[in-house]
């Protein structure tokens, strides 16, 4: 860790430095030390209104993915239903064309 050698004057009332000077003394840091940890975990408001927008985005994208996925797995599931059709119509024809083929022509298929 580097050593702190850079001066900052900080202007305070002088409630503000007591009750600056009380936290300090009451977590056992230095008062420097607890205006630089301050200083370092202090979040503006605008950042919280950055977060939320990007927030809002990432919900509205998985808002249209899960739209995206639904609509996909519903034209599968009617495209399934139509190949099934499909099978079930051509079914009797597939049956009756083995049916009239030579026990032969069967035999050397299998």
């Amino acid at each position: 860790m580097a050593i702190a050698s850079e001066r900052i004057v900080v202007q305070a009332t002088a409630q503000e430095k007591k009750a600056i000077v009380a936290k300090a003394k009451k977590l056992g840091l230095p008062i420097s030390e607890l205006m630089r940890r301050g200083a370092t975990a202090y979040e503006s408001a605008e950042a919280d209104e950055e977060l939320g927008t990007l927030a809002d985005a990432a919900r509205a994208a998985a808002d249209r993915a899960s739209a995206s996925i639904d609509d996909a797995l519903a034209f599968i599931e009617a495209s399934n239903e139509r190949i099934a059709a499909m099978e079930r119509k051509a079914a009797p024809k597939v049956l009756a064309v083995a049916a009239a083929r030579p026990r032969s022509a069967a035999r050397k298929a299998a």
